[in-house]
């Protein structure tokens, strides 16, 4: 029998979170307080279907009718909704004279928050990226016609490379930088407005045994939403390195982390800290200031980490990956909040950050006039007042040891008078002996 151990999961705070897996469904996972933190699936989007398996996901996640791109292995991207999983429209990305989707799949997509291309309020900008560095972007505004159409207005085409794999690729937070790298292809940083190189990495230099380590970047991200300069991006030789673009080509720091590819790189809102997980089920946190270890995360994955996301405003993060598991982690303390077992291997996860926990009881006050409040706090005010417990443990051991004094003294009052009474009958005796030892004596005279 194998050694099974069980972990108590504190529960989690009130979140939603949505993951995509490579049967292309789309699951909502959601966790409330008033249920007691347990994460549940609630709702579950699309078909099973191998060849339409999640690829990429983005989300803007606006109050106002936030909405989800996903871009499946059929070359197609959905962009639907994300409260209710309604598709808006649907785009294709394969070309009639370009290579099928299956030879050229998309690894890069984001959906831009702001407005690009003189965007109308019912349109949107995708940012899409093939293996072959065929990137593309396309404003899409969303006709009155039937679900599923849409008018494809102005796009601009660029090769981000000339040879090699795209792996990977990232969107900074100002949404006018992206960053690309893969297998043969150094990272490189493109300027959105223009569609220009802006700055390109160099190779690092040979090792102490004169060996050469080939460029296979497996993902990217930037280490700051302020700072579009500091890139960090994950190796399939498990190294970790930081780019600075102001000031060298080279990394500025590069560190190993264990003996497998680092599959996924994820930053904190800090602007210094980034959470890595490799192919074995390592997850772990570091400081890139210093390259610096600040602890790996408690319990182990049994697969490949995927997809690691920030929640914007929680102190979390969920990871998922290829045992099928998402889990969600407190940053602060590094341990496991929960798990949910999703049966399908997890490629993505994101999560919807303008979630509220609705059954939360509103407060009494909360409709009552102000001057209801008033008469309502100062009676609670009064009523804590009334009801508010003595302390009594100083005055009980003081009185404890006033009695344990009294008792004392009595004793030892006690004590005295009795020995002051045995010396009296001591003395009584003595003077009987005395006196009959004389009365002896005259007799005898």
């Amino acid at each position: 029998m194998p050694r099974t151990t069980t972990l108590e999961c504190p529960g989690c705070p009130s979140l939603r979170a949505l993951t995509f897996d490579a049967l292309g469904l789309i699951k909502v996972i959601e966790a409330k307080v008033s249920q007691g933190g347990a994460p549940r699936v609630v709702e579950r989007w699309g078909e099973l279907d191998s060849s339409k398996c999640v690829l990429a996901a983005s989300i803007n996640d606006r109050k106002d009718d936030p909405l989800l791109a996903v871009a499946r292995k059929t070359g197609t991207i959905e962009v639907l909704s994300a409260i209710n999983g309604d598709i808006r429209f649907t785009v294709s990305n394969a070309n009639e004279d370009g290579p099928r989707p299956e030879d050229d799949a998309v690894v890069g997509l984001h959906l831009f928050a702001g407005q690009k291309l003189e965007l109308t309020s019912r349109s949107c900008t995708l940012l899409t990226c093939t293996t072959k560095g065929n990137t593309s972007m396309r404003s899409i505004e969303v006709t009155d016609s039937p679900a599923g159409s849409a008018s494809i207005g102005s796009s601009n085409t660029w090769s981000v490379c000339s040879s090699g794999n795209i792996l990977c690729s990232k969107v900074d937070g100002s949404e006018k930088y992206a960053i690309f790298g893969g297998k043969g292809v150094e990272m490189n940083m493109w300027d959105l407005d223009n569609c220009t190189k802006i700055w390109a990495a160099k190779s690092p230099p040979k090792n102490s045994l004169d060996i050469f380590t080939p460029t296979w970047f497996t993902s990217s991200t930037f280490l700051s939403k302020d700072d579009h300069r500091k890139i960090v991006a994950g190796t399939n030789s498990h190294q970790v390195r930081l780019y600075d673009i102001s000031a060298q080509r080279r990394p500025v720091i590069s560190f190993d982390f264990r003996e497998t590819p680092i599959k996924s790189v994820t930053e904190d809102l800090d602007g210094y800290t980034v959470y890595v997980g490799n192919g074995s089920g390592d997850l772990a946190s570091f400081d890139m200031r210093t390259g610096k270890l600040l602890g790996c995360f408690l319990g182990k994955c049994s697969g490949s980490i995927r997809s690691i996301a920030r929640h914007p405003e929680l102190p979390v993060i969920a990871s998922c990956g290829l045992d099928s598991y998402l889990r969600l982690w407190d940053i602060k303390t590094r341990q496991l909040l929960s798990a949910v077992f999703l049966k399908q291997h997890l490629t993505n996860v994101v999560f919807d950050s303008n979630f509220a926990d609705e059954e939360v009881k509103p407060s009494v006050t909360a409709d009552l006039p102000l001057n209801a409040e008033k008469i309502a706090n100062e009676t609670e005010i009064r009523d804590e007042e009334e009801t508010l417990p003595v302390k009594r443990k100083k005055a009980s051991k003081e009185d404890e040891r006033r009695k344990k004094k009294k008792a004392t003294k009595e004793n030892e009052g006690n004590k005295v008078k009795e020995a002051s009474k045995e010396n009296e009958g001591s003395k009584k005796l003595k003077s009987k002996k005395s006196k009959r030892s004389k009365c002896e004596i005259h007799d005898e005279s």
